[in-house]
């Protein structure tokens, strides 16, 4: 085992121990492909499944592996031929029986930071989907809530403005402006911090994932 690898056992089994405490279902994954796996193990026949605008969940290839399990009903809004039928998607993700996420960031003591521009990613991480599920590269890890805030804003935001293509400051010079921007995508910022009913569940993943 590198020197790495043992660090990120040892800090995914710390933080891990802080999910339960926050009645959080969590598990450790060294690769990719592992979480994928353990994604789709999770994931029971007969289940309705969607997600987010996750390149994290598309860049492990968990899409096309859930599409190729006939026996999942799976809804994704790539595949909308229109807006207005992507819309109707992002409806339907509320009485999914899973829905699948990243974060932008996660704390060292288990709080998972999301940012926004349209919400409906937030909204159904609060409410509606049966059980949501995070797949989160160690890349994600912030030390406190405070600073995982912060790289929400300083690192995700400006790489995703850029690979949305649109006019905000940050996109400009990679720096948060803490803009209003008629385009800003930091609309909806969201705090998890336990889960009601037990219904999250975070895949920490050694390999880095996202941004």
């Amino acid at each position: 085992m590198t020197p790495t690898e043992s660090r990120n056992e040892l800090l995914a089994a710390h933080i891990i121990r802080h999910l339960e405490r926050r009645n959080m279902e969590a598990y450790y994954c060294p690769t990719a492909a592992e979480a994928a796996a353990k994604v789709s193990e999770l994931i029971p026949d007969g289940a309705s499944v969607t997600w987010g605008g996750s390149m994290t969940i598309r860049d492990m290839g968990i899409p096309a592996a859930l599409k190729a399990r006939e026996t999942l009903d799976v809804m994704d809004r790539d595949m909308a031929a229109s807006r207005e039928e992507a819309q109707e998607i992002y409806l339907k993700a509320f009485r999914a029986d899973y829905y699948l996420s990243s974060a932008n960031a996660i704390s060292e003591d288990g709080v998972i930071v999301n940012i926004d521009g349209t919400g409906n990613r937030v909204a159904a991480i609060t409410f509606g989907p049966k059980h949501v599920i995070f797949v989160v590269g160690l890349n994600k890890v912030a030390q406190t809530t405070d600073a995982a805030l912060a790289r929400a804003r300083s690192t995700a935001s400006p790489i995703n403005a850029a690979r949305f293509d649109i006019q905000t400051p940050c996109h400009t010079d990679g720096v948060c402006h803490n803009c209003n921007s008629p385009e800003c995508i930091c609309n909806y910022i969201h705090f998890l911090r336990n889960s009601p009913r037990r219904r999250h569940t975070v895949i920490l993943v050694g390999e880095s994932g996202g941004y």
